[in-house]
């Protein structure tokens, strides 16, 4: 409920993560593929609805 009785609208919390995409630019820290489709369904797994990819 919120402050007026009613029923409060779901809070959405937006992450912006370039892990990804941006991870790799520094040296020594490449992912093999197997890798980044782990990272990737961690993120789906907590309901992440974009991931930003290079």
């Amino acid at each position: 409920m919120d402050a007026n009785g009613g029923t409060a609208a779901p809070r959405r919390i937006s992450a912006f993560d370039t892990t990804l995409r941006d991870g790799e630019q520094a040296p020594g820290n490449a992912m093999t593929a197997d890798q980044k489709l782990e990272v990737a369904l961690a993120f789906q797994s907590l309901g992440v609805d974009v991931i930003e990819t290079g």
